[in-house]
């Protein structure tokens, strides 16, 4: 346990969720001596990344709260695979086998990827495999099993009880076009398996049925053991009731079903659970991240260009507000990763639970010293135009001589994500300026200097000769301008490393060799 008066002084997220939490629902985990928490996931297309965030941030909370207390924690990753298919995602094979299943729950929809019995269960092990890469702690639900085996029937037989009371609650926050046909209850269809968007004509409480009219036929249907679900705001609530939960996040588009299913709990005589709402990921064009259109980056695409750790902490930072999620942030969430691993060195016990990657590694932040950034790292692959590992580190060793493979494996996998990033992201859109004559003086300057220099110089004391040189070739009064050439010709960008230290690094000779060959 960490001492009462720095948990009472953080204000790192996770804390004040975890106490809001402890304050809120205390009566309730004191009775069932548990915490429930629950991460939803709607499997009607490959999981994505925002669905990892959820189960990210939830264990973020349950690290805190387990420097808190010593009740038994669980976190609950419910899929809501009885949900019918409504429409067809956009990046996913075989799109006819899921044509002709629309509507049926997902659980009974073919798998178009011919692995699994149904698309909702591929789907679900698509989500248990990159949570499990993770290391997540977590119990998986699927919402089938629940309904199908009974456990949901006495909440159901609650709802359908309380059923003109729900209606009431529901009805006036719907339009007109939808108050014909809406029920809580979605009888699944003897006769085409589809799940049922239909008026209920009568309710049979005493046998747990529902009476309603399909095409002109009347029919009656138990609501019990799986030939019923329920509609999404009022199944949230009923979730919430049977699960027993204590704390569920949720996205910023969903505050208004959070709102509703608050209602339906008290209705059925719970409170609801400790809530917390973030805002959405969007991708480069500032769209919202969907399943269905596949857009913004996969777990798959940030895993092959940098850590699980770095994906974490992107995570962590700022969940009330609205984040770009696409290839071209990974560097930066990298350096940033990297630059909180430093900073935890020096910090004293309140600051490093107000330091990221604090809750990135659940208190056990790496020692590494950092070499380098993963932005100068890009440029070192670019430079010496090598997809080798091994003569990168060489490079390195060159200014490091007493560094390791072995004593470094931050860096080491940093190396190898550098390499698959630039291939992939960087390289096909490198665009290199050809110098005019006089650009093309100011750079045989700059490689003239770069013979005074050795490679056992101070990093600062090249960055000056550099500064010299652009004064001296009509760049004095707009230095800016000057390293701009540089970074254009050299590597093909607008921006770039500090000249200095990257020289350091790759050394005197190699860099007069790269700069005269981009300007011949």
């Amino acid at each position: 346990m960490i001492d009462k008066v720095i948990l009472d002084k953080t204000n790192a997220w996770p804390f004040v969720e975890a106490k809001k939490l402890l304050r809120e629902r205390k009566s309730f985990i004191e009775k069932k001596g548990k915490i429930v928490l629950q991460t939803g996931y709607g499997p009607s297309g490959l999981p994505h990344i925002g669905t990892f965030g959820e189960v990210a941030r939830t264990s973020m909370i349950v690290n805190a709260l387990n420097k808190m207390t010593d009740i038994p924690k669980e976190i609950i990753t419910f899929s809501d695979d009885m949900d019918g298919l409504r429409k067809i995602p956009d990046n996913i094979p075989n799109s006819k086998k899921l044509e002709e299943n629309l509507h049926k729950p997902l659980t009974s929809v073919p798998d178009p990827f011919d692995k699994y019995s149904s698309f909702g269960e591929h789907n679900n092990e698509m989500l248990k495999k990159f949570l499990d890469e993770f290391n997540f702690i977590y119990s998986f639900k699927s919402s089938t099993q629940l309904y199908k085996s009974g456990y949901f029937n006495e909440t159901l037989k609650l709802i359908l009880k309380n059923y003109k009371n729900i209606m009431n609650i529901i009805i006036p926050t719907i339009g007109k076009e939808r108050q014909k046909t809406y029920s809580p209850f979605l009888p699944i269809c003897p006769d085409s398996g589809k799940v049922l968007e239909i008026p209920v004509l009568e309710i049979d409480e005493k046998n747990s049925k529902i009476i309603f009219d399909n095409n002109g036929k009347k029919l009656e249907k138990s609501i019990l053991d799986g030939n019923c679900k329920l509609q999404w705001k009022v199944d949230w609530a009923m979730r919430w009731y049977a699960i027993d939960v204590d704390f569920e996040m949720y996205g910023k588009d969903l505050i208004e079903s959070a709102i509703l299913s608050t209602k339906i709990i008290k209705l059925l005589g719970k409170t609801n659970p400790s809530g917390f709402s973030y805002e959405l990921f969007l991708d480069e064009k500032g769209e919202k991240i969907s399943k269905s259109k596949g857009n913004g980056i996969t777990i798959d695409q940030w895993l092959k260009y940098a850590s699980p750790e770095s994906l974490s902490l992107f995570m962590y930072q700022n969940p009330k507000r609205a984040k770009k999620l696409y290839k071209e942030i990974v560097p930066k969430a990298v350096d940033e990763y990297l630059d909180f691993i430093e900073k935890a060195k020096t910090q004293d016990d309140l600051q490093m639970l107000m330091n990221p990657v604090w809750h990135v590694h659940n208190g056990k932040i790496p020692k590494e010293n950092n070499i380098m950034s993963f932005s100068m790292l890009l440029n070192l692959v670019e430079a010496s135009n090598s997809d080798s590992k091994d003569l990168l580190w060489k490079f390195v060793k060159k200014y490091k001589a007493d560094i390791s493979e072995k004593d470094q494996p931050i860096f080491d996998s940093l190396i190898s994500y550098a390499i698959k990033y630039y291939i992939d992201v960087i390289k096909p859109n490198k665009k290199y300026k050809k110098p005019n004559k006089e650009e093309k003086l100011a750079l045989e300057a700059l490689v003239k200097t770069l013979d005074e220099c050795t490679d056992q110089m101070n990093p600062e004391d090249i960055q000056t000769k550099i500064y010299a040189v652009g004064k001296d070739n009509g760049y004095r009064e707009n230095l800016r301008d000057w390293f701009k050439l540089i970074y254009e010709v050299v590597f093909g960008d607008e921006n770039g490393p500090r000249m200095g230290f990257f020289i350091s690094f790759f050394g005197t000779s190699e860099t007069k060799e790269l700069i005269k060959n981009k300007i011949k």
